[in-house]
C-alpha cells in the first residue's frame, strides 16, 4: 500500500502535535518554518537545502515536546546551556530514521551560537547553514507578540536581533533578514493564520515523497516514543497498544496491510496526550473535574491532527475513537454503536488491556485473570465490544507470549 503524501502535508500535521497545550495551539513551528524559508529564499539556497530546512523547522523542538518544563524554557529569551538537551534529544530521535534522518544534524545544532559561546556546539560556518537559519528564525518568532500590532513591534524585534549579530547569529543571515524584512508582506504573512495553507502548498514544489506502509509504521514508532515519554508509567504504552491491536486484527482475519494500518493507529492513538501536562498524567491521586476535562481533550487532538494527513482518514478514526463506547457515552465525539467501526473497537480493547497491565501512579499492574474480569464487566456495561474481548482472552497461549514481550520491552 502506498501513501502519496505531500511531505509538507505530513510535516505540517505532525508539527501541530508539538504545539499542543492546555490552552490550544500555538503556531511557533509553522511561523519559524516560514521565517526560515524566507531567509533561505533571499540567500539563494537550493531546493534540497530548503526542503531539509523547512522540514527541520517544522520539527525543531521535537526533543522537548514530552517535557513541559523544557518546553516552557524554550519560550524564554535568555536561553541557558540546558536548552541544548532538547536539541540533542531531537537528534537522537531522528538520526536512525530512514524517513527523517536527513533532518537530524540540522536539529542537533539549531541552538549553536555563531561565536561558539554555547558549551556543546559548533562555531561559525562549521554550524550547518540550515541550523544557523533556524536559530535566527526561532528567536525572531519568540520575539513576536500576538497582542501588539505587528508594525509597531517590527523595529524592536529587528533591533534585538541586530544586537545578537556576531554572537548568537551569523552576521550575513542577520543582514539578509534586515534586507527582506523591509517588505510589509513578510510581517503580514507571519501574523495571518489563513496564509499558512498557501505556504505549505508553495513548498510542495520542493518534491513529493511516496511512503509505503512500513515507512508510516517507522514514523509512528518515533512519535510513539515521544508520546510515551510524557510519563514514566507509560514507557512503551503506545507500542504495546499497537502490538495488542495487531494481535486482535489478525484474530479477525484482517489482511497483512490492514494489520499494519491498525498498528499505525495504535502507535498514534495517544498523540493528543502531548496537550496534557506531565503532572496531570503522573498524578497519584484522584483527578479534579478540571483535570479530567483536560485529559478528555487528547483523543480529539489525535483525530484533528491525523485527519490532516493524506490517506489517514481510517487511521485517524481507529486511533482517536479509543475512548468511545458502545453505549454512546464515550468521549470526545459520543459516537453511537452503529457508527463505531471494528478497527476503533479493537484499538479501544487494546488500550484498556494494556492500561490494566501497566503500573500506574495510583495502582500496580493487574494479573491476567483480574484484567479479564474487569474487561468482561465492561462488556456487560456496553463499554467494550464482547467479540473483540473474547478474541483477546480466547487464545491464552498467544496472549501470554504477547504479554511477556510487552513486559520485556517495558523493563
Amino acid at each position: 500500500m502506498l501513501f502519496n503524501v505531500h511531505p509538507s502535508n505530513l510535516m505540517s500535521a505532525l508539527s501541530v502535535a508539538l504545539e499542543l497545550s492546555t490552552d490550544g495551539l500555538s503556531r511557533h513551528h509553522w511561523r519559524t518554518a516560514l521565517i526560515a524559508d524566507r531567509i533561505a529564499e533571499h540567500i539563494g539556497l537550493d531546493d534540497w537545502q530548503r526542503q531539509v530546512l523547512v522540514y527541520s523547522a517544522l520539527l525543531h523542538d521535537i526533543g522537548a515536546v514530552s517535557n513541559w518544563v523544557e518546553r516552557k524554557k524554550l519560550i524564554m529569551l535568555e536561553l541557558g546551556s540546558d536548552v541544548y538537551r532538547h536539541a540533542e534529544a531531537g537528534y537522537e530521535l531522528l538520526k536512525d530514521s530512514a524517513q527523517f534522518g536527513m533532518l537530524a544534524e540540522t536539529i542537533r545544532h539549531h541552538h549553536d551560537n555563531w561565536d561558539g559561546s554555547n558549551p556543546f556546539g559548533l562555531v561559525g560556518k562549521d554550524i550547518p547553514i540550515t541550523s544557523r537559519i533556524i536559530n535566527l528564525a526561532d528567536r525572531l518568532e519568540i520575539l513576536l507578540k500576538d497582542k501588539v500590532y505587528i508594525f509597531e513591534q517590527r523595529p524592536d524585534i529587528l533591533s534585538s536581533i541586530r544586537e545578537l549579530s556576531g554572537s548568537y547569529f551569523d552576521p550575513d543571515l542577520v543582514r539578509a533578514l534586515h534586507e527582506f524584512a523591509r517588505r510589509e508582506s513578510f510581517w503580514l504573512d507571519l501574523t495571518n493564520p489563513h496564509y499558512y495553507q498557501n505556504f505549505f502548498r508553495q513548498i510542495n514544489t520542493y518534491g513529493r515523497m511516496v511512503l509505503n506502509i512500513d515507512d508510516i509504521v517507522n514514523i509512528g514508532e518515533i512519535f510513539a516514543t515521544i508520546i510515551d515519554r510524557t510519563s514514566r508509567f507509560t514507557g512503551v504504552h503506545s507500542r504495546s497498544v499497537a502490538r495488542v491491536a495487531a494481535f486482535l486484527a489478525q484474530a479477525k482475519a484482517y489482511s497483512v496491510e490492514e494489520v499494519k494500518l491498525i498498528k499505525i493507529a495504535g502507535l498514534f492513538h495517544d498523540l493528543g496526550k502531548l496537550a496534557i501536562p506531565n503532572e496531570i498524567l503522573e498524578k497519584p491521586g484522584k483527578l479534579t473535574d478540571r483535570e479530567f476535562l483536560i485529559i478528555k481533550q487528547h483523543p480529539y487532538y489525535t483525530y484533528r491532527i491525523l485527519e490532516q494527513i493524506d490517506g489517514f482518514s481510517t487511521v485517524a478514526e481507529w486511533a482517536a475513537f479509543h475512548h468511545e463506547t458502545l453505549d454512546g457515552l464515550g468521549y470526545p465525539f459520543r459516537v453511537p454503536e452503529a457508527s463505531l467501526s471494528l478497527g476503533s473497537r479493537i484499538v479501544s480493547v487494546a488500550d484498556v488491556f494494556v492500561a490494566l497491565s501497566e503500573n500506574r501512579p495510583y495502582r500496580r499492574s493487574l494479573a491476567l485473570s483480574e484484567i479479564e474480569k474487569i474487561m468482561r464487566g465492561m462488556v456487560d456495561n456496553r463499554k467494550l465490544d464482547g467479540g473483540v474481548v473474547s478474541d483477546l482472552f480466547g487464545d491464552f497461549v498467544g496472549l501470554g507470549k504477547l504479554v511477556e514481550q510487552i513486559r520485556i520491552e517495558g523493563a
